[in-house]
């Protein structure tokens, strides 16, 4: 499966952010990235910069603050970028798509939900969301995957505060 280009640089920040304790526990913390713009020592930009060269870089982190999925701020005198909500979907989102992987045990991830009318953003993202991960439309609103993505589903859920509204089960045939 092809992944863009934009959406490996906006993984692999968004890893960063993990790995250095930037996001915790939590996708609504907004991570900031100081001392990350081109030019000065980052490991994440350092790769990106090597791979495409500066002005291709440029243009990418220009790309990415028009789409609105970075900003570019002042924090304590220095300027750093922040991944905004839309970035980190987007992150989320590309990891999806690259970490699929069937279950060794043969058994299908089922998920179910019912999300009132009043949320139907959140469920045409829920929506967006299981089918990047892999699962496939059973019924209406009961949707199944051989994938190994339970832990996903449940981090996209608890990040969009949707958990009340879904049952995951595990079943074994379909």
């Amino acid at each position: 499966m092809k992944t863009f280009f934009t959406d490996k640089f906006l993984r692999d920040v968004h890893g960063f952010f993990q790995k250095t304790n930037f996001v915790a526990g939590s996708l609504f913390v907004y991570p900031t990235m100081r001392n990350c713009l081109p030019g000065i020592k980052n490991p994440v930009f350092e790769k990106y910069q090597k791979e495409k060269g500066m002005r291709e870089f440029n243009k990418l982190i220009y790309y990415l603050k028009v789409k609105g999925y970075i900003k570019v701020k002042n924090l304590e005198n220095k300027r750093g970028i922040m991944l905004t909500k839309n970035g980190v979907n987007r992150a989320i989102k590309a990891s999806f798509k690259l970490d699929k992987k069937r279950r060794s045990d043969g058994k299908w991830v089922m998920l179910i939900f019912d999300i009132p009318e009043k949320y139907r953003r959140s469920r045409s993202m829920l929506r967006g969301a299981l089918r990047s991960l892999g699962y496939k439309i059973y019924q209406q609103s009961v949707w199944i995957s051989p994938y190994d993505v339970s832990e996903r589903t449940e981090q996209f859920l608890q990040s969009h505060d949707l958990e009340k509204y879904v049952k995951i089960f595990l079943i074994e045939e379909i």
